[in-house]
């Protein structure tokens, strides 16, 4: 792995080449961005269990630092859908402060992913893990909403799943009809806007419109039952001052976990949203340079009272569609958001807590993914396995377990098909003609009475290590010398080496020689290193099965002269 630390912000790249057409394109994208995230940064922040200013603080602070300093030219970052379960659950069991700490912790192991060159390493999880997952979170925040979305009057709703569904049903009688009309119209208007306008956001019109006719029910219906986010919160416009949390060593270890959670959920949205816009506009983005700005956002975000943020790929995809083709409408974008709540975020207290409920309703409907789930579903049985495992742990437990326990069942079914592409078998009378490494064709060579040869063909590792144990024990016979021809072993680990060695130990005590044939440079380093070598001796590594037949024949009449000595 190269540790040279390679950071190039893509900014400054393509400032070199910028022109005044390329800055109108940026512009009118990143005022449009702007717009489309401001509804998107109110309900992520309220849904996480904060107020909705943090939301949008998150949406200009990471949304600016992850344009200047990020890996690719058109990533949109912000608070996103993802974050909600597990925010809200930090927020829960530890408070704000604990968040805090877990968000700065996070950015310290994001910039660690970059500087250590993981970008690429982690775009190598599983898809089931993050299909699953991903719809586990979607399950989770609509489930989260359907209080808010009919108005149902209940005092503190469980946190558990099942409770919470259970919770809903015993109290559905409750619904309040005008909070659930503005709910399921919010959903509908948000679903049907883009028939009409590709550029105007459908969650915007949502809550203009939905806002407006609150206000107008309220001011001449007498209708005062609509709860706004006025009711639940005060709304402020002041900019926060940078502060510290109180970092204890205590607090630090028992946020491990779900720091790391927000770290690798953060990787995985960021570099899969950048890979997906990398497809449409035909760049590549840096996925290191691109962790290390995602790490540094999310240092700087807390510190100013916002939460976790990552690469959006909903808002870089409208970045792209409206023709931002530079960092800079990312950066044009957090400028929009900073003006409007300057000077507009008082109105936010009046915009009813239903409409934004319809807003998450249909963001958790795009996270879903029911296409790929359902694909995903006429997959192989172990692929299917790790799918619905890591969906409902997701949804029944939380995200932290779904991923770890997903990502160990995946390493298991990876290393046990690893195991079963490894071959170990038995030449029992002649090697048949076929290429070889050294010395191309060999031509029907016969196997001396008293030697058996066993070849390995694959690579030789714990997940493959006992094959030689179960083929010998169904050989009740006792040669003079075994050979293992190793030309197709790529590489050989720990545990295959301790096996090998076993076998070695084990053949001298029954007075079996062991020899060893084809063993490629790579292979061969790693046994010398060990001191393999040692105990089998050099005259018994052959670079050719010839050489190793000759050594065996060499063999047999050493032990023959041993046993008839003159």
């Amino acid at each position: 792995m190269n540790s040279k630390l390679d950071f190039q912000p893509r900014l400054f790249a393509t400032l070199k080449h910028y022109n005044k057409k390329t800055f109108m394109a940026d512009l009118m994208s990143g005022l449009i961005v702007g717009i489309v995230a401001l509804p998107l940064a109110i309900a992520f922040g309220i849904a996480s269990g904060v107020t909705p200013e943090k939301g949008i603080i998150t949406a200009i602070v990471a949304g600016f630092i992850i344009s200047l300093l990020g890996g690719s030219k058109v990533q949109i970052g912000g608070p996103t859908g993802a974050f909600i379960v597990i925010i809200y659950g930090i927020i829960q069991q530890y408070g704000f402060e604990g968040l805090t700490i877990a968000t700065l912790m996070a950015g310290a192991f994001l910039i660690l992913f970059g500087v250590l060159h993981l970008g690429t390493i982690i775009k190598f999880i599983p898809y089931p893990i993050v299909v699953g997952f991903t719809s586990g979170i979607a399950v989770t925040i609509f489930t989260t909403q359907i209080k808010d979305l009919f108005g149902l009057s209940i005092d503190k709703v469980p946190s558990d799943f099942l409770e919470k569904w259970y919770c809903y049903l015993c109290n559905f009688d409750t619904l309040d009809f005008w909070c659930a009309a503005v709910g399921v119209l919010s959903v509908v208007i948000i679903a049907i806007t883009p028939r009409f306008s590709k550029k105007i956001p459908g969650s915007l019109v949502a809550i203009v419109v939905m806002t407006v006719a609150a206000l107008m029910l309220k001011q001449f219906a007498g209708v005062t039952t609509i709860e706004t986010i006025g009711d639940r919160f005060s709304v402020s416009n002041a900019i926060p001052d940078a502060h510290m949390p109180n970092l204890t060593w205590d607090t630090i270890k028992s946020l491990v976990s779900p720091a790391l959670t927000i770290a690798v959920l953060g990787a995985i949205e960021s570099l899969l949203s950048a890979t997906v816009a990398d497809g449409v506009i035909g760049d590549h983005h840096d996925s290191n340079t691109e962790l290390i700005a995602q790490g540094v956002a999310n240092l700087a975000s807390p510190i100013f009272g916002g939460i976790p943020a990552t690469g959006a790929i909903a808002r870089t995809m409208t970045n792209i569609n409206n023709g931002g083709r530079t960092p800079v409408a990312g950066i044009i974008h957090a400028a929009t958001l900073t003006l409007i709540f300057l000077f507009f975020m008082p109105l936010a207290k009046y915009i009813p807590m239903a409409c934004l409920a319809g807003v998450l309703v249909i963001v958790s409907y795009g996270m879903c993914g029911w296409r790929s789930f359902l694909a995903l579903m006429k997959n192989p049985k172990s692929d299917v396995s790790v799918l619905l495992i890591t969906f409902f742990l997701t949804i029944i437990f939380d995200l932290t377990i779904a991923i770890e326990v997903g990502l160990i069942i995946a390493c298991l079914l990876f290393m046990k098909r690893m195991s079963e592409t490894t071959e170990v078998k038995v030449i029992m009378d002649e090697i048949s003609e076929e290429s070889d490494i050294t010395t191309g064709n060999i031509e029907h060579l016969t196997i001396p009475q008293g030697v058996e040869v066993y070849e390995i063909n694959g690579p030789y590792f714990f997940g493959a290590g006992n094959r030689f144990e179960e083929i010998m024990a169904t050989f009740g016979d006792r040669p003079k010398v075994r050979i293992i021809r190793m030309r197709k072993v790529p590489f050989v680990d720990s545990t295959g080496i301790h096996n090998l060695t076993n076998l070695c130990e084990m053949s001298k005590s029954e007075g079996i020689q062991v020899v060893l044939s084809g063993v490629v440079p790579r292979v061969h380093a790693a046994l010398e290193k060990a001191g393999f070598y040692n105990s089998v001796g050099e005259k018994n590594i052959c670079s050719h099965i010839n050489f190793a037949l000759d050594r065996a024949n060499e063999i047999l009449k050493e032990q023959e002269v041993e046993a008839n000595p003159a």
